[in-house]
């Protein structure tokens, strides 16, 4: 079968997404009659896919939610007024509540700041302790604690009187600073650190820029690393700040729809799997993190729609505790969705559900056509540098064993599992500074909903990047040429993605912002806001 025939593909803007956001997974009752060409519309309908992301629990929300209303990608809503929400930084008062790159790819200029120690942001000229009480001095006004002795070569520029620090100070690059903070701490240079972070908490702003929101989140990671707090900050969120069930999925789902990143990994995953198992009668997925299960519509859709007849499809899903917790509950809501997507598209599904792995309850079966999925999963197992037994290259060696027709991994394209603390530092800023980027263009900057999304769906992982080692650091990125030779250590060979599915994905971005970016490397597919590449998918066998 020629394979622009076998894929077919349905999208919509992300303006169009966001008009609808209920969960519904009912049917009508009279079954439709499916054909070959209503087949080619299934697999990439981007309607019918819903979210899933890499397990992480909120922090606590000083935030309000507010009725949902349909997004708007328009350049006249990305810089909305700030005048209600006119918060310098974001967890000064649930901290107090609770006492609570890819190296080579950076850009000249950081990386030269990189390896001066952090003295590009001060003129090294002067004194360095002069400088930084000078510097403060200007930023915080008159009320400075300790004032900056005069110097005629030093005076505060006119400009700064009276600035704001909600906006972002014009003398200051928060990005440098930022560095210049992780490197004093890399340093244990206690005095230095503890100055430039205040001065630090002045120019960041949740309803700034993208570079003062991800600073307002990497400042409390350094002072929680400085405290040596970080790892009770993480795991006390989730017991007491986690919003509610629904406004969790809620926020998840905001980050799916005004940006392609998810979206991404399923068409990938999806397409990988429709192709390998397109003349297997039996099908058997294992899904390692399965979410709301939704994911798994369209490819259901598409194999009903297969022209030889629907094939059975068993569906194991292994559960993950931040899934649990958005649902509500257990796995029983998917298998019910499951069961009406069945029944609608007349397509025999089982669902095994897991709520703890063992390998005996996969239940693999002989006959049936295995295919594997790591969605954003396998960067949370421990490697060799955490766990002498290595659980993530066990984990790649038992499924190989399982000899499965296809496996689907997709994963954050970041450097943060073994590097030293100041080069993950630099790398999370980096990756995750073109994440926030992406959501400026999507969203007004005083949006409430982009500021919990912001803070529950990406905040806690930054924090865990930068302020926990050992095993309680569970963010543990790696780059995908990292992946690809895990696997083939393990014993897989690359299973080639479709072009004609490459080509679909490329058609998805085109609803999107012209700074998204698909490349084809080395077998694998990544993604990426202008030349940061954020995510990877790929197939293996």
């Amino acid at each position: 079968m020629d394979t622009s025939q076998l894929f077919g593909y349905s999208v919509v803007s992300p303006a169009d997404l966001s008009n609808s956001y209920s969960y519904s997974y009912s049917y009508s009752s009279s079954h439709p009659t499916i054909s070959s060409a209503t087949y080619n519309n299934k697999l990439f309908d981007s309607t019918k896919i819903s979210f899933g992301s890499s397990p992480s629990s909120p922090f606590a929300s000083h935030v309000d939610s507010e009725e949902f209303t349909p997004f708007s990608s328009s350049p006249d809503n990305q810089h909305s007024s700030t005048e209600n929400l006119s918060i310098a930084t974001p967890w000064n008062s649930s901290f107090k509540k609770n006492s609570y790159f890819h190296m080579e790819d950076y850009h000249q200029e950081d990386s030269q700041l990189f390896h001066s120690s952090g003295d590009a942001f001060f003129n090294s000229t002067t004194n360095l302790g002069y400088t930084l009480r000078q510097l403060e001095s200007e930023l915080m006004g008159p009320d400075c604690e300790e004032e900056a002795p005069v110097n005629n070569n030093n005076k505060r520029h006119k400009s700064m009187e009276g600035a704001s620090f909600q906006g972002f100070p014009s003398p200051v690059n928060l990005k440098h600073l930022l560095v210049s903070c992780a490197k004093a701490l890399s340093d244990n240079r206690s005095n230095d650190f503890d100055t430039m972070i205040r001065i630090a908490r002045q120019s960041v702003s949740i309803t700034g820029e993208p570079i003062q929101r991800l600073g307002a989140y990497m400042v409390e990671g350094l002072v929680a690393r400085r405290n040596s707090s970080g790892t009770n900050i993480y795991k006390s969120l989730r017991c007491n700040n986690e919003p509610e069930g629904n406004d969790l999925l809620s926020y998840k789902q905001i980050i799916y729809e005004i940006c392609p990143y998810l979206k991404f990994g399923y068409m990938a995953a999806n397409g990988a799997i429709a192709e390998a198992c397109r003349n297997e009668d039996r099908i058997h997925i294992i899904d390692f993190q399965i979410c709301q299960g939704t994911q798994w519509t369209t490819l259901l859709q598409a194999l009903a729609a297969r022209p030889g007849g629907a094939p059975h499809v068993r569906i194991t899903g292994i559960d993950d505790p931040v899934s649990n917790y958005a649902r509500g509950g257990g796995l029983e809501s998917i298998g019910t969705r499951l069961a009406s997507i069945s029944s609608k598209f007349n397509i025999p599904i089982e669902f095994n559900p897991i709520h703890v792995f063992s390998r005996d309850m996969l239940d693999v079966r002989p006959g049936e056509a295995l295919a594997v999925n790591f969605p954003l999963k396998l960067h949370h197992i421990p490697d060799e540098s955490v766990d002498v037994e290595n659980p993530r290259d066990s984990l790649l060696r038992m499924v190989k064993s399982m000899n499965p027709k296809v496996v689907t991994l997709v994963e954050q394209e970041s450097n943060t599992n073994t590097p030293p603390f100041l080069t993950r530092f630099v790398e999370t800023l980096d990756y995750y500074l073109a994440v926030f980027e992406s959501i400026d263009v999507a969203l007004p900057r005083d949006r409430k909903d982009r500021i919990n999304a912001e803070e529950h769906c990406l905040a806690r992982d930054i924090v865990n990047v930068i302020a926990c080692e050992g095993k309680d650091r569970e963010e543990r990125h790696e780059l995908f040429g990292k992946w690809r030779l895990r696997f083939m250590m393990a014993g897989f060979k690359q299973y080639p993605l479709s072009s004609y599915v490459n080509s679909v994905i490329k058609s998805l971005l085109k609803f999107y912002s012209e700074n998204y970016k698909v490349v084809e490397m080395d077998g694998g597919l990544l993604l990426g806001w202008k030349e940061r590449n954020l995510v990877s998918a790929s197939a293996w066998h």
